[in-house]
Parts: structure tokens; C-alpha cells; sequence
């Protein structure tokens, strides 16, 4: 079977029944990026990092395209953005029958674009999730379904991050993430490091503690 998304995986532990934790990079990477964190994690993690639909030129890949007009203001292509998040969605099912892991115990973790889309897929299908790690992100709003309030997240548990010098996202957008996930009553953690747009080595080691209570 071929899967919709170009991938790497590292494989668990585990025969059987592994926790799945998908890696979504950011804007203009690619999967090798944050599969770097994958010998750090968890051995019993069955570990699969995608690489976004859109290639960039000359290299690199995105979920979603980002417009400059003459003023150099940007912003989002959403149609993309939802066409991603739909393929995410699809993927974690593709996954879940491909490799032998828990459909029940799937965590996203996202950077930067990567962090947007696991936030769109969350809220928009949290049947297919059980955790989030956002790192560097933001919830965009237009990127979600509209019926939220009908939605069952009572399973789902976010950790989120940013760096207080993020120059690329600023982190008064990050901030929002808490109250908005509050409103829908999800579990959340919100945790800022003296960086720009990157993630601290104590910010890593936060977010594995945190995933190793959780899977």
C-alpha cells in the first residue's frame, strides 16, 4: 500500500501495539528535519516523519504556500492549508493500517507550518489523535471546522512551546493557544524559553517528559 505521504519511520521497540508519534516539519524543510529528535524519544515509539505536499524551489517543502503582496504583507494559501490537513488526517488512518501501532495512542508533533496543521487536524478530527506537541506554532482559526463546540476532546492533551524572541511567528500569537483551548475544555500546557524560532534544549527536554507520562 502506498501511503500519501512521503515518509521516514523509526521503527518501535514493540512488536505490536506501539504508541505512534507523527513529526510534521515546518515551512521550507523537509522529514529529515525533526526526525533528528527521533533517537532522543522513547524506544517504544513507533516514530514516522512526513514530508509536506507543496515543493519549494530550490529545495524544501510546505503545507501550505505563504503570499507576499507589494507591501510585504503575507498570507496563508488556506485552501492548501486545508487540503493538508485533510491529508494529515488521511495519513494517521493510512498509518494506523500500515505499521503495527496503536491507533488509539497517536501523537502529532509539529513545528513552525508544521505546528498549524497538527492544531487544524486536532480540533478538526480529535478521533484520530491523542496528543499534541506544538512547537513555534499558532491555532488559525480558518483553518478549523466550524461545528468545534459538537466536537468530544476530552481525550486530547496539548503541549505547547515558543520561543519568547520568535522573530517568524511572534509569540502573542502563540499565546492565544491556551485560553482557546480552555473555551473547548482540552487539557493544555503553555511553556515559553528565551529563544527565536527554534526549540531550546530545555524546551526538548520539557517535551520529552512530558510525552513519556503520556504514551
Amino acid at each position: 500500500m502506498s501511503l500519501q505521504l512521503h515518509h521516514i519511520t523509526r521503527p518501535s521497540s514493540l512488536k505490536e501495539n506501539a504508541p505512534l508519534l507523527i513529526l510534521c516539519h515546518g515551512y521550507g524543510s523537509d522529514e529529515n528535519d525533526l526526525f533528528s529528535f527521533a533517537q532522543e524519544l522513547p524506544e517504544e515509539l513507533f516514530i514516522i516523519s512526513v514530508r509536506a505536499p507543496y515543493p519549494m524551489q530550490p529545495y524544501g517543502n510546505a503545507w501550505y504556500a505563504i503570499n507576499f503582496d507589494a507591501n510585504q504583507n503575507k498570507w496563508n494559501d488556506v485552501e492548501q492549508a486545508l487540503e493538508s490537513r485533510d491529508k494529515i488526517a488521511s495519513f494517521i488512518d493510512e498509518a494506523c493500517e500500515e505499521y503495527p501501532v496503536n491507533k488509539d495512542n497517536v501523537t502529532l508533533l509539529g513545528f513552525s507550518q508544521g505546528t498549524i496543521l497538527s492544531y487544524a487536524v486536532a480540533l478538526t478530527y480529535p478521533e484520530k489523535v491523542k496528543n499534541i506537541i506544538a512547537l513555534s506554532g499558532y491555532i488559525s482559526e480558518d483553518m478549523l471546522a466550524d461545528n468545534l463546540k459538537d466536537k468530544d476532546y476530552s481525550h486530547l492533551d496539548f503541549y505547547c512551546s515558543h520561543g519568547s524572541s520568535d522573530q517568524v511567528i511572534p509569540a502573542d500569537w502563540a499565546r492565544k493557544a491556551p485560553k482557546f483551548l480552555d473555551e473547548l475544555k482540552i487539557k493544555n500546557t503553555y511553556s515559553e524559553f528565551p529563544v527565536g524560532h527554534g526549540v531550546a534544549p530545555q524546551n526538548f527536554y520539557g517535551l520529552k517528559q512530558w510525552l513519556e507520562t503520556r504514551i
